[in-house]
């Protein structure tokens, strides 16, 4: 149990030091990416234990919304596609008991397509396990403060900034997106 709870705090740190709300600033170098088709589906989508409602069609939309906001802008010659499959979500309720703390989670997976050489970049499909940002909204837990909308708004903005910092970790360990640009 307390190997799970530093596990999620650690998570949680690495979550507070990405900031999504950067879009109007210089884009990160993700060399010759263009996205192409960005596919979010909803399978096996569970609502996890003291969940707000939220339907599987918002979420898809939502999450959809938020990968194209942030990777349409990349302008490079090669076409990649993302297959993304939503897990699980915990919206957090409000009326729990400041103690619980109550905080919003999403979990994802995802899967790199290299559309000209017709196969995946990585075999296994990617989790990401999405928390909140923090603020000093969300200490006392975002079901106190938030609407379902503004936890939804929250996680899917993390979760498109998380999945750019994953593609950069990923050009810079095992050399993806770096071929030269045509002039």
């Amino acid at each position: 149990m307390l190997r799970r709870f530093f596990l999620f705090a650690c998570v949680g740190v690495f979550a507070a030091c990405t900031n999504p709300n950067d879009l109007d600033e210089p884009m990160a170098d993700l060399g010759n990416f263009s996205l192409g088709h960005n596919i979010v589906v909803a399978p096996k989508f569970q609502k996890g234990p003291l969940s707000r409602e939220m339907s599987d069609e918002r979420w898809i939309k939502e999450v959809t919304a938020r990968i194209a906001e942030r990777f349409d802008r990349y302008e490079g010659d090669k076409l990649y596609h993302f297959g993304v499959s939503l897990e699980g979500y915990v919206l957090a309720q409000p009326g729990i008991p400041v103690v619980a703390s109550p905080k919003s989670a999403l979990i994802m997976r995802v899967t790199v397509w290299d559309d000209a050489a017709g196969k995946k970049l990585n075999e296994k499909a990617e989790q990401f396990v999405v928390l909140e940002s923090l603020s000093g909204e969300q200490v006392i837990g975002s079901g106190l403060t938030q609407s379902a909308e503004q936890q939804l708004e929250n996680l899917t903005k993390n979760a498109s900034k998380m999945l750019e910092n994953w593609l950069l970790r990923q050009k810079r360990d095992k050399g993806w997106f770096t071929e030269a640009k045509s002039e």
